[in-house]
């Protein structure tokens, strides 16, 4: 005699959170923590109290995170100069790829922008003032780039959605320039067999 059929997976109604990230606080090796300031500027504070210093990291690929400000919702993101801001909407600007270097400090470059000639990542990072730094001065080599993420809690998260992206604007200098944004491609179920 056959006992009752075990019941299907259960899965979660897409409006409920579904991914798995962490609270965290940015700790820069030059002793600055990350922070997001509600006017929008970023720089370094060295309060470990500060609420301004608290981030989600948002898992949005494999190795690839949002930086989400846990006090005002806003991203950080990356401009086609190097500059770091803060984002209301989720961008293509707003993707970090996450990297562990090989003295277990973790460096966040930029997914859409790097070195033109020579193909360098572009990095987040904090001088020894407590300034953000551009990216393409931002070299993984130096303290400037390697963050250690200290875990305040793991969470869930809805997934930014991919499908309201923004497409990220060029500044003036950049459409001078004429700095060649990639387009950003969704994958069709052609693509990803």
């Amino acid at each position: 005699m056959k006992g009752p059929r075990p019941p299907r997976s259960w899965a979660p109604p897409a409006s409920e959170p579904q991914l798995k990230g962490i609270v965290t606080r940015l700790f820069c090796r030059h002793g600055y923590y990350l922070q997001a300031h509600p006017d929008g500027r970023i720089d370094g504070t060295r309060e470990d109290a500060n609420g301004f210093s608290l981030f989600n990291l948002i898992p949005v690929g494999l190795r690839v995170v949002a930086i989400q400000s846990t006090k005002s919702g806003q991203y950080i993101a990356m401009n086609a100069e190097g500059y770091l801001y803060t984002s209301a909407h989720f961008t293509a600007e707003c993707r970090f790829k996450e990297c562990v270097f090989e003295n277990y400090y973790v460096m966040y470059s930029s997914t859409l922008y790097r070195q033109r000639e020579s193909g360098r990542s572009w990095y987040l990072g904090i001088n020894k003032d407590g300034q953000v730094m551009k990216g393409n001065r931002v070299k993984k080599t130096k303290a400037a780039a390697h963050f250690l993420p200290k875990l305040l809690e793991v969470a869930l998260y809805r997934e930014p959605s991919l499908h309201n992206l923004v497409e990220p604007a060029l500044s003036k200098k950049a459409e001078e320039e004429d700095i060649a944004v990639p387009p950003i491609k969704e994958i069709s179920k052609a693509d990803a067999t």
